[in-house]
């Protein structure tokens, strides 16, 4: 009987399963059809700002959602890259895609430091001493000659892709951001679903436990804090090619609350839900930038009521609804 019942419960577990990556297979096929034929109905600079925005929020939350570290911290990736792929393209002259590579390398490698620092501590003792490190770097920044200071890198040449490909052309620059996007999210879905994916889950999870079954947490938080960063990089880096330049915006701290927001709105621990917040964050700036009534007010009146009504976020609150449940979502 024990057996039978066991049998039973495995192969509900088995369909559900079945029923919720058939499901996540049509949202995420729905969804690249519309960001394919995006460009005839909205302003293409606005969908690749989107879409850079929507990879930094997947990134975050690769830390946040499927870690439990929360960084303040992850500005100085997204605009050192920005940055180095923006000083590598122009004053080296080397090609977008060499620019875009050169500048995840930076990110990766300042994710090593940071992360080698930072890793030791848990908590609000972790989250300070990020937001401490991004303040110097923010400085540096400031103070640093291949910057130019406040003025920032600007007239970045978008170039050729492979020599082949003119990215000056708004159409193909567009399709560039969304394969790189799509590329973004793949490494990230494969990330969290490997093996060490589960690791980082169990230590978000209960961190005491995975230490006693002889995992070496501080490397977990470490590797997933260097990918994590190397992919916020993969997003500044495209987005200094997008908006062709680099300024101290892209590394101030409101930068990096500004991510955390988009996050939280859409859903921590969700692989969409990032895409969702991003999505709502920058459509409000777009089209609330000519108005009188100030934008941070209303983003943040947007996520009172989002906090107070939908606690796990947007997608996280859908995960967990009955309709949710039917189609084999769960919110972790």
């Amino acid at each position: 009987m024990t057996d039978l019942t066991h049998s039973t419960t495995s192969a509900k577990r088995t369909e559900r399963s079945a029923t919720a990556s058939m499901t996540y297979a049509i949202f995420l096929a729905a969804g690249l059809a519309l960001l394919v034929i995006a460009p005839a109905f909205f302003y293409p600079i606005f969908l690749m700002k989107l879409l850079c925005f929507a990879l930094f929020a997947c990134a975050f939350n690769l830390l946040l959602g499927y870690t439990g570290l929360l960084s303040f911290g992850h500005a100085t990736f997204f605009g050192g890259a920005a940055y180095f792929t923006a000083h590598a393209v122009k004053e080296w002259g080397l090609t977008p895609e060499l620019g875009i590579l050169l500048g995840v390398a930076g990110a990766a490698i300042l994710g090593l430091v940071m992360g080698f620092v930072a890793i030791r501590r848990q908590g609000i003792y972790f989250a300070m001493i990020t937001l401490a490190l991004s303040q110097m770097f923010y400085f540096f920044c400031l103070q640093a000659e291949f910057t130019q200071g406040e003025d920032g890198i600007q007239s970045v040449p978008r170039g050729h892709l492979f020599g082949l490909v003119d990215l000056n052309q708004p159409t193909n620059m567009y399709y560039f951001v969304l394969a790189v996007f799509v590329i973004g999210l793949l490494i990230i879905w494969r990330f969290i679903n490997s093996p060490f994916g589960m690791i980082l889950k169990s230590i978000r999870e209960n961190e005491a436990r995975a230490t006693s079954l002889g995992y070496s947490v501080a490397r977990y938080k470490l590797g997933a804090f260097v990918m994590s960063a190397a992919l916020a990089g993969l997003a500044g880096g495209v987005k200094a090619l997008v908006f062709q330049f680099a300024t101290l915006t892209d590394v101030t701290w409101q930068m990096s609350g500004e991510v955390i927001l988009m996050t939280l709105l859409g859903g921590i621990g969700t692989l969409i839900g990032p895409i969702f917040g991003a999505g709502l964050v920058v459509t409000l700036q777009n089209y609330l930038a000519t108005s009188d009534f100030p934008v941070t007010i209303i983003t943040g009146v947007v996520f009172m009521v989002c906090v107070l009504l939908f606690r796990r976020g947007l997608i996280g609150e859908f995960y967990a609804s009955r309709l949710g449940r039917k189609l084999g979502f769960e919110h972790r």
